[in-house]
């Protein structure tokens, strides 16, 4: 579950309503969470207040600083202290005592120097205030042309510094796309849906959901999950499926990377399947897999708080098998995607995903509930 879900202050007014007699249950539904989540937050948070997490955090931070400040000094003053003490005590000469110590003459006499880059500074201003639609390098290159001797790297550090660095708008040309309307067909294997999304471990590592789905029942064909997911890995999961259920005619999806590059419209047109792109900025437009998302962020990616990349997998996994073949789908008549595949087609239906996994979403459930 991403951090940004709730705040802290959001999670505490959560534990404060248990600890005013409401029921742990009836809080989880509202939040949409795990009531193992709920104990998580329980055990890190309970019985703070707001403005006490506030302090704390401020605290912590400045204790860290602290901590670094005094052991940088510490050690420093130590080795000079045992060298003046060799020196005082033993009548050692320096060089004795610097050897014994293993210290270079150089470290015991040095004087830190104060960083003056005011001067820099002051010309960077100027410059930015003259001309302030030029980049890094215009304004290096003009204070070399002045006499200025100063390295490209102390300058360019003073430079991001001082926030002067340009934001190069750039913009994504993409090809005109053609606005298709959004039709359920009446086969298998017509159109499948295609799209990505994307969450964070509870270590704040960063993962990304492929989703793909068949459009005919809103059968998901494969849901798979990692830290990196390119356009080549996107083509191993297609053959994955077309190797069991056979390929589709068209394959609706968005104008990301993945979509746009070279490699996947290169593989489409091996296996003669056209690559249906939507409108940019339109994602309504394809409507089937962005309703997919929104059940599964809701029911596994918000409801809960993953450490591992392998848990979420078996959440999405268990989750996914619920979704084919027990999930009532209200736009199919309340009936899951297999079942409906299977009365609608009223002949042998193609292979589903994971026909032989068993159900054991409500054991992963059960188990973080208790």
């Amino acid at each position: 579950m991403k951090k940004s879900k709730f705040s802290e202050s959001q999670i505490i007014g959560y534990l404060r309503r248990i600890e005013g007699g409401e029921k742990v249950s009836d809080l989880c539904r509202e939040a949409g969470v795990s009531q193992g989540t709920m104990y998580q937050w329980k055990s890190k948070y309970s019985g703070m207040e707001v403005s006490q997490l506030k302090k704390l955090k401020e605290l912590e931070g400045e204790i860290s600083q602290y901590k670094n400040i005094v052991a940088e000094l510490t050690l420093q003053n130590t080795i000079l202290k045992d060298v003046d003490y060799a020196i005082q005590k033993f009548h050692a000469s320096l060089r004795q005592a610097c050897r014994a110590f293993e210290i270079h003459l150089s470290v015991y006499y040095y004087k830190p120097k104060p960083n003056n880059d005011q001067e820099v500074r002051d010309q960077l201003t100027a410059l930015a205030e003259l001309h302030n639609r030029w980049g890094f390098w215009m304004m290096f290159h003009r204070l070399r042309n002045a006499g200025f001797k100063w390295n490209h790297k102390r300058v360019y550090r003073i430079y991001t510094e001082m926030n002067l660095n340009l934001r190069r708008k750039t913009k994504k040309r993409v090809p005109a796309r053609i606005m298709e309307p959004l039709l359920q067909p009446i086969y298998a294997n017509e159109t499948w849906s295609m799209d990505f999304m994307s969450d964070a471990l509870s270590n704040t590592v960063k993962f990304r959901s492929l989703n793909i789905i068949d459009d005919f029942n809103r059968e998901c064909l494969t849901l798979t999950l990692d830290t990196s997911i390119n356009s080549l890995r996107v083509i191993r999961e297609l053959n994955r499926i077309i190797a069991w259920r056979g390929a589709p005619r068209k394959i609706r999806v968005d104008n990301g990377p993945e979509y746009i590059a070279q490699a996947l419209a290169d593989w489409c047109k091996l296996h003669k399947i056209e690559l249906k792109h939507i409108q940019k900025g339109s994602p309504y437009q394809n409507g089937f897999i962005e309703r997919f998302n929104k059940s599964f962020r809701e029911e596994v990616l918000d409801a809960h708080s993953f450490t591992r990349l392998k848990e979420a997998r078996d959440f999405a996994l268990a989750w996914v098998w619920m979704y084919n073949n027990e999930r009532p789908h209200e736009s199919l008549g309340y009936l899951p995607p297999v079942q409906f595949a299977q009365q609608r087609l009223r002949s042998e239906a193609p292979a589903s995903l994971l026909t032989d996994y068993p159900n054991q979403w409500e054991s992963l459930i059960l188990n973080v509930n208790n």
